[in-house]
């Protein structure tokens, strides 16, 4: 029997506090064909302690869940499925255990992505597609955060993720189920609160739509319709009803007096209207039009783009090298030279494409740390990529750009890579081998181009062959590489120089 091929498939996993979505599509030239939406609540942020570990309970439910993913996952190329983890995975980053399992039940690596990161594929999931005024709103509830989003068409012009969600404002608030007014107006005025500190700022910019993404918005618009208190889309007065409603139930066992509201939103349905009310009356929304798109549709979009040669992530980087005001000779050179490296070397030492990106991007911003001062430049460098918004990076990512940046000079900070599994420390210490050798030849490539040396892989290094005589040619190239061989020499490799 002949087997399915998906080679033309995508997917995107969406590892939300509240929920698990996956979306598998198929692209039909500028357009998307979806295949399959998978749910599942797995309520992640409700099983997270004081300690930030997860219940035992809540552990088996994910990992039974990402197990069933993780089967539809099979035999879709891996260059063309991404999976993303919000608010709850970014509190887990210190529990490996959890998140070795999770990937290996889902077979594929998790990004576990910034706030600012979540609004801007957020935003892209929802406006691809939306006619309409060219500024609008977006507002996502998640579990764990909300996002709001203020963007001109496809391009995002503030963003912010706000640390209130509707799993953690019910455990606050409703940690019984209870629903009572003084139980409401306490979310209410904590999420008012929230909204409050970046109100100024949107309202200034103004907005001609708005839009609300997250299962909380389409279970309110469902449930305004249900109730004759709307056409579908959500109002400041259809929220106020909610609200008698909500309290008038008193627990949310009692919500299925509400009609038009599903069972799987009983439990955070109260701590979403709360929020949800609080963000119309901070920023004086009058209505708002929910919609299916959200943050899996985004990170499709993103990805789609990537296969396409349209990283945002190559923009992001080029923008804060050109906002730094560094000349690009340096730079340009020792991306040449560093991508010349791995052609020679990227099969011996098992380097995929994705690492050439990064080795790329690293040579681009090794100096970026000049901006703040010569003097311990390439560690200034390190804080800087660690700490800014880098739109399109996972944290990994950004972890692993800084982590190169620092260790591209000097002594080879071992105990940076030493969190890293074997496999990608193995990784990340030949890319930091590659970008230290680019960097010995700036002074050089401009002038004279690179000699015809050969490299080649050694057990625990690299072997150069020059030319005869070019290193006497090359005084200070020379002092370079002998600099070199003392400092990886204490980190325990073996440079040879012939």
């Amino acid at each position: 029997m002949a087997t399915e091929d998906r080679s033309a498939e995508v997917a995107a996993v969406d590892l939300g506090s509240n929920s698990f979505h996956m979306v598998v599509a198929r692209e039909q030239g500028p357009a998307l064909q979806v295949l399959d939406r998978l749910r599942e609540p797995v309520r992640l942020a409700a099983g997270l302690d004081d300690e930030k570990q997860l219940s035992a309970a809540v552990q088996q439910r994910a990992l039974e869940c990402l197990e069933r993913f993780g089967q539809r996952l099979a035999g879709i190329p891996r260059d063309r499925v991404r999976i993303v983890g919000t608010k709850t995975l970014r509190k887990l980053r210190k529990s490996p255990d959890f998140l070795r399992s999770a990937e290996k039940a889902l077979g594929h690596g998790i990004e576990i992505i910034s706030g600012l990161e979540e609004a801007r594929l957020v935003y892209a999931g929802v406006t691809h597609g939306l006619a309409g005024p060219p500024r609008r709103l977006v507002v996502d509830i998640g579990g764990g955060s909300t996002e709001l989003i203020i963007g001109e068409r496809f391009e995002t012009r503030v963003l912010e993720s706000l640390y209130m969600g509707c799993v953690g404002y019910q455990q606050r608030f409703f940690p019984t189920g209870a629903i009572t007014a003084s139980r409401f107006d306490g979310a209410y005025q904590a999420a008012y609160l929230e909204v409050l500190a970046v109100r100024e700022d949107f309202c200034a910019r103004g907005w001609g739509d708005c839009v609300g993404s997250s299962g909380t918005h389409i279970a309110i618009a469902e449930t305004l319709r249900a109730q004759g208190w709307s056409r579908g889309e959500i109002t400041r007065g259809g929220l106020q009803q909610l609200r008698r409603a909500l309290i008038d139930c008193g627990h949310v066992d009692a919500l299925g007096a509400i009609a038009g509201l599903k069972p799987a939103r009983y439990s955070v349905f109260a701590a979403g209207v709360a929020i949800a009310s609080a963000v119309f009356e901070a920023l004086d929304i009058a209505r708002m039009h929910a919609s299916s798109g959200a943050l899996r549709e985004g990170v499709i979009y993103d990805l789609i783009g990537r296969l396409q040669h349209e990283d945002v992530r190559e923009r992001t980087v080029n923008a804060l090298f050109n906002r730094s005001g560094l000349p690009e000779l340096h730079a340009r050179r020792v991306q040449e030279v560093a991508d010349d490296l791995f052609n020679r070397l990227c099969n011996d030492w098992k380097l995929r494409p994705e690492h050439r990106e990064l080795l790329r991007w690293a040579a681009q911003l090794h100096e970026i740390g000049l901006t703040i001062s010569h003097s311990q430049f390439h560690k200034h460098g390190q804080y800087i990529i660690e700490n800014a918004d880098l739109p399109g990076f996972s944290r990994d990512q950004q972890t692993v750009l800084a982590t190169l940046v620092r260790a591209h000079r000097r002594k080879f900070p071992s105990n940076l890579l030493a969190s890293s599994s074997s496999a990608d420390r193995l990784a990340l210490t030949r890319l930091c081998l590659l970008l230290r050798l680019a960097v010995a030849f700036k002074y050089v490539a401009p002038l004279d181009g690179l000699p015809n040396l050969d490299i080649h892989a050694t057990e625990r290094g690299y072997r150069l062959d020059f030319p005869a005589g070019w290193l006497r040619e090359h005084p200070l190239t020379q002092a370079e590489l002998c600099e070199e061989q003392a400092y990886l020499a204490q980190a325990g490799f073996d440079i040879e120089v012939a």
